[in-house]
């Protein structure tokens, strides 16, 4: 059976990331954040290896993370201003909730590492697209701490693991204009 949702489409249409600037609360509740997990979950998964996992980084979590983070800089930067060390600290802080999605992509017989990544990439759109559903906004950044081996380790990661982004969740206080975006012709070919 076919199922048509033009709120779907409409969604789909203007969703928007949100600046983390503009990022308050109240985020998610607990229910709504299991739905958006949930639907996060709800990707492509060539051989249902579920070849990725989030961090759910809400409450206290978010500080103590941020001062892993810093801890890491400083250990690998000794150098490290304190000020620079205090924006790691607050790195989380800056939304009332963020889903860190790490990528377990690891080799297999059959399934490419990079179809395991990618599906770890449609969670975050997934992700995205349950918190504009449910009138949250969001916003997927990499930064830093997605590219660095100690930040990584920091948080918990395992030596295969990659953080694919960190998404930012909570009221919008702003909503953005649409950015321009490429006309299908120069972005669509065919054969």
């Amino acid at each position: 059976m076919t199922v048509v949702s033009p709120e779907t489409i409409a969604l789909l249409a203007t969703r928007r990331s949100s600046r983390v600037i503009d990022l308050v609360a109240p985020g998610p509740s607990a229910e709504e954040l299991d739905t958006i997990l949930t639907i996060g979950a709800r990707v492509p998964d060539h051989g249902k290896l579920a070849p990725w996992r989030f961090i759910v980084l809400e409450g206290d979590g978010r500080d103590r993370a941020g001062g892993k983070l810093a801890e890491a800089l400083a250990a690998s930067d000794p150098g490290v201003g304190e000020k620079r060390l205090e924006d790691e600290r607050a790195r989380f802080l800056r939304a009332p909730l963020v889903v860190a999605v790490v990528s377990r992509a690891a080799p297999h017989v059959k399934i490419p590492e990079y179809e395991q990544l990618l599906s770890a990439a449609a969670a975050c759109q997934n992700i995205l697209v349950a918190c504009a559903a449910l009138g949250y906004g969001a916003t997927w950044l990499t930064e830093w701490t997605t590219y660095d081996a100690n930040a990584r380790a920091a948080l918990g990661l395992e030596e295969f693991e990659r953080f694919v982004g960190f998404i930012y969740i909570g009221t919008a206080t702003q909503k953005l204009e649409d950015r321009p975006r490429p006309p299908l012709a120069a972005v669509v070919t065919r054969f």
